[in-house]
């Protein structure tokens, strides 16, 4: 199993370019089985999650051409759906959470779909409720099979309906929607999933022929459409790997520019990180941050201790509280970091503790941080990655750090992030990938 050897100390200094944005991507590819005619998508990150979902639309039939440098061509003209009940699909589709996105174009165009049990991050219970309460209320049947632990769903004509989600899945409301595109009439979707790449999704349906109002709005209104036709799409920068650099800039006490960021699509996350003390200033689609001596975290105005929570978009997303939390480190001052959605996403924090950080885990959701004010430097440890955020939170704190800490599983920081290790060594970091 691959590591990395990091020798920490070292500032950064240069330019970064943010790669396609994952959880867009997961969205995106798995919509153009909507369709028998060619989409192009260009900006498609090369990352380990990415590369298993094309492989597994491959596998399912659809004619994969990479076309240039991050662009693929896709044409789902010739479709396997008996692929769905081999054991070889069971085994690729459970390892890859973002394969439960095939079912709604699926169970639309073809009439039926299966989907293993999803894999993923560890960090803690992820229902998929919301999808099949949403293809049901479309005149779905649904079963689930225990014993091999396989999602079953049928529906032959999909008629629209009005549903309120129980919670604002983003995976789910893609889902849904995917699925409500080619459904007899008129579905109403409340409590939608808002956030920038479900409006992306939206987007490129529209293009594809579909009619959706509401877009950006936690209200969508789908009226069902008989066919869809090709398109072209360029995903988003991924607003995590952004967030990333931020905090990994401030704890390195670095100075570097991130390139096209899409900062009107950011939403608060550079708020929350200025709000940790981070100073940054954008320049055109760019984030410049310059090498900051120290920095402080803010509170609230009553004094108070500043709370970082995540929340549903435009709410801060809880793929970066990992990062708000390794950031708090060496700042001045303190923050409670709360971690709502997943009951085991702080549980790193341990390693960072044996680093030399000032944390106490209150409970499995909640840790307070107690910046060391730079009066103390990490000490070098040994560590494992145990999902793709705290591997990075991980991985910062160790650039930061004395001496050559190493992490393993690796593989976790590579399901998300492109090259990491290549793209930063070439701005300063010293990190080496070791099988």
């Amino acid at each position: 199993m691959a590591i990395f050897e990091v020798t920490g100390g070292h500032k950064l200094k240069g330019e970064i370019i943010p790669q396609g944005a994952k959880n867009e991507a997961l969205q995106i590819l798995c919509a153009v089985l909507l369709t028998p005619e060619k989409v192009v998508i260009s900006n498609v990150p090369n990352i380990v999650d990415i590369n298993k979902l094309i492989e597994l639309l491959v596998d399912l039939g659809v004619k994969v051409e990479k076309t240039g440098h991050e662009e693929f061509t896709f044409q789902a003209d010739d479709i396997n759906v008996d692929y769905l009940v081999s054991p070889e699909f069971k085994k690729k589709g459970g390892n890859l959470r973002g394969s439960m996105m095939i079912v709604g174009p699926m169970l639309t165009r073809f009439g039926k779909a299966y989907m293993p049990k999803p894999g993923g991050d560890k960090i803690g219970r992820r229902r998929v409720d919301t999808h099949f309460i949403g293809f049901e209320a479309l005149g779905a049947k649904f079963n689930y099979q225990s014993d091999n632990e396989l999602f079953e769903v049928e529906g032959k004509n999909l008629r629209g309906a009005y549903m309120l989600l129980d919670e604002a899945s983003v995976t789910g409301t893609a889902n849904i929607v995917m699925a409500a595109v080619l459904a007899e009439g008129l579905t109403t979707i409340y409590n939608a999933a808002c956030e920038p790449y479900l409006q992306q999704l939206c987007k490129m349906l529209v293009r594809m022929g579909a009619k959706i109002s509401g877009i950006g709005s936690n209200l969508l209104t789908i009226e069902g459409v008989k066919q869809l036709k090709g398109t072209t799409h360029r995903l988003l920068p991924d607003m995590i790997e952004i967030g990333s650099f931020i905090g990994m800039a401030a704890v390195t006490q670095s100075e570097i520019t991130i390139k096209n960021v899409s900062y009107e699509n950011l939403g608060i996350i550079p708020t929350i990180f200025g709000r940790l003390g981070i100073q940054m200033e954008r320049r055109g689609d760019d984030i410049f941050i310059p090498e900051q001596e120290s920095y402080e975290i803010d509170t609230f105005i009553d004094g108070s201790i500043l709370t970082v929570t995540d929340a549903i978009w435009p709410g801060f997303t809880p793929d970066l509280i990992s990062i708000a939390l390794v950031t708090a480190i060496q700042a001045r001052g303190n923050v409670l970091i709360h971690q709502k959605m997943f009951e085991s996403r702080l549980f790193f924090v341990d390693k960072l503790i044996d680093m030399g950080a000032k944390i106490i885990l209150c409970d499995p959701h909640r840790a307070t941080v107690m910046g060391l004010d730079r009066k103390i430097q990490l000490r070098a440890i040994q560590m494992a990655s145990p999902d793709i955020r705290a591997g990075v939170a991980l991985l910062i704190a160790a650039m930061s750090a004395k001496g050559k800490s190493v992490i393993f599983n690796i593989n976790q920081i590579d399901r998300g992030y492109q090259h990491i290790d290549t793209r930063l060594n070439a701005i300063g970091a010293q990190i080496i990938r070791k099988a």
